[in-house]
């Protein structure tokens, strides 16, 4: 494993010391945050066979950045472009040809298999100063992961801002910085990233748009079975 875990009393105690880091996109692990309230690990591929186990009954979060891959499941054979990306619940291997990306493992949780993209130019819901947003994995149900498309225009200064759980993600393409109260990160297509819970972040752009794959591994959004479209739109007695 390329890095050390994180205790959680760190990431509460000692936030400045967990700040944005950048991760260095390789076949093989990139990032261990088993001991997270939400145990994730963190996965690379590029040029090579990248396979994953189920890890008693975990799902797989894919997002391919260039080239193309191939995800191989029990379901069969899938060929992956750039700027698609894949939900995978149990074993899986992907074989990068010419391609690379990440891959967010949440372990113990079992979501729905998806596969989907290319991920469009903009979002389709709107985001603060201007950026927006796609959510391309849904949580199944409300308090689960999900996976989004943050859009962020060219000439854009976010406000900074925190999040109540860790962000992972990968930058899809264009260029810009993560500014956070002690450092300014250069942003490139390709470039994995880690965000612990609660640091101070924002996202900046010059004349290049930016496109980032954001994973949550939690939500305060999505179905209930008192709250859900097909109960809401069933009419009885009528």
């Amino acid at each position: 494993m390329n890095r050390r875990k994180p205790e959680r009393s760190q990431i509460n105690e000692d936030c400045a010391a967990l700040t944005f880091e950048p991760l260095i996109v390789s076949t093989g692990p990139v990032l261990d945050l088993g001991s997270d309230a939400f145990p994730t690990l963190v996965h690379g591929f590029k040029d090579g066979k990248l396979s994953l186990d189920a890890f008693g009954g975990s799902t797989h979060y894919g997002m391919v950045t260039h080239g193309t891959s191939t995800l191989q499941d029990a379901i069969g054979e899938h060929k992956l472009r750039a700027g698609m990306f894949f939900v995978c619940p149990g074993g899986c291997s992907i074989e990068a040809e010419g391609g690379a990306g990440i891959v967010i493992t949440r372990l113990n949780y079992r979501g729905l298999w998806q596969l989907g993209g290319p991920v469009e130019e903009h979002g389709r819901l709107q985001y603060i100063d201007g950026c927006t947003d796609t959510l391309l994995a849904s949580p199944p149900r409300m308090g689960e992961p999900c996976l989004n498309h943050l859009h962020i225009p060219p000439n854009t200064n976010q406000t900074p801002h925190t999040h109540p759980s860790v962000r992972i993600g990968v930058i899809l393409r264009g260029a810009g910085e993560c500014r956070t109260s002690d450092k300014v990160y250069p942003l490139t297509a390709g470039m994995a990233w880690y965000i612990p819970t609660g640091c101070l972040h924002s996202f900046y752009t010059q004349d290049s748009s930016l496109d980032v794959i954001a994973w949550h591994p939690d939500s305060d959004f999505g179905p209930t079975d008192e709250n859900h479209p097909m109960v809401n739109r069933t009419i009885i007695g009528h």
